[in-house]
């Protein structure tokens, strides 16, 4: 069981960063929170709040000790939470030296480490020697938006060992969250990574005019794609259907609160990828996550024309509008 002498080290100070801390703290549990930007730092400390994101949520400052060294976050604490964004975890763990061998290591990243073609569970294990069994995700179709707001919702926790799984349950179960368990941790991840170039993909549908019944079938056929692709793993007996993989899908490809729908709504409009990456004042994993996912297609020679056509228009200019096209020739 966990004790209010727990400590876990929460890394990154986004959105869903600030949820989790705020159900960390609910659950009794200290927090050792890895904060860089100064004026966040100082919001959180003084008011109890993120002053940039979630700014409407009351934290429990008694339980969070705010710190920039991640070496001193990380030191003391017995779990150690990733939530910063996948493009930025390169560069944010590399000052970290401290063991993470006999701590448990939970990434709350849906997205690829950029130029490893690596999920983030798998980076760990290969660059900071984290045991596969006490590597963990937590997942699922949740905004952090509406978890701030105490909105009902579903998390998955995923890790091969049994004891560890329990413990990521306890951690993060509210009444307003139920925590389910799978050990299929590379179905889920893939499913976690993937759905956001799909949510890309409806953007651009939505934005170029394309109505709910064609909506409905880029998604079901998105869904498909997933299969297939956990079938070239060996991960066939993955539950697509479960809902921290279909469930996780419609909730960013449908949401408002969805960054990748955005930004796919933006380049369907009208926006160049430059200029959309612009406009967001978040980042769309989905950008990063179409390139690693294209450089794995082409390896295992799979054909996925969804993922490939957004793909295409992110990084070969190729045109939303003819690229929608062409893809609708082939759904079924």
């Amino acid at each position: 069981m966990t004790k209010r002498e727990d400590i876990c080290a929460v890394i990154g100070y986004g959105s869903w960063a600030t949820a989790i801390v705020k159900i960390l703290t609910e659950n009794g549990l200290r927090v050792n929170w890895h904060v860089l930007n100064g004026d966040v730092a100082e919001s959180v400390r003084c008011d109890g709040r993120n002053c940039k994101y979630l700014r409407d949520v009351d934290l429990e400052t008694s339980l969070i000790n705010v710190m920039s060294d991640i070496n001193e976050v990380v030191g003391e604490a017995q779990s150690v939470i990733l939530a910063m964004p996948s493009a930025f975890a390169k560069k944010v763990l590399e000052s970290l030296h401290v063991s993470l061998e006999d701590k448990i290591v939970i990434s709350a990243v849906k997205g690829i480490v950029p130029d490893e073609y690596l999920p983030l569970t798998d980076y760990m294990t290969m660059r900071y020697g984290v045991p596969q069994s006490r590597i963990s995700l937590i997942t699922g179709p949740s905004h952090a938006e509406e978890v701030g707001l105490h909105r009902l919702s579903y998390l998955t926790a995923v890790c091969r060992d049994k004891d560890v799984r329990g413990r990521v349950v306890e951690m993060f179960s509210r009444p307003y969250i139920v925590v389910s368990e799978s050990e299929e941790l590379d179905g889920v991840e893939y499913a976690s990574i993937m759905k956001n170039i799909y949510a890309i993909a409806v953007g651009m549908a939505v934005g170029l005019g394309y109505g709910d019944n064609f909506v409905a079938v880029l998604i079901s056929n998105c869904a498909a794609e997933m299969s297939r692709f956990f079938a070239s793993f060996g991960s066939a007996k993955h539950r697509v259907l479960a809902s921290a993989s279909l469930g996780d899908l419609l909730v960013t490809c449908y949401s408002n609160y969805s960054r990748n729908r955005r930004f796919g709504l933006l380049i369907g409009r009208g926006c160049t990828v430059k200029s959309a990456m612009n406009e967001m004042t978040m980042v769309a994993e989905g950008y990063y996550a179409a390139k690693c996912i294209r450089h794995t297609s082409v390896d295992k020679q799979l054909e996925l024309p969804i993922a490939d056509m957004v793909y295409n228009v992110l990084y070969n200019n190729a045109s939303a509008r003819r690229a929608m096209r062409e893809l609708s020739k082939k759904l079924i």
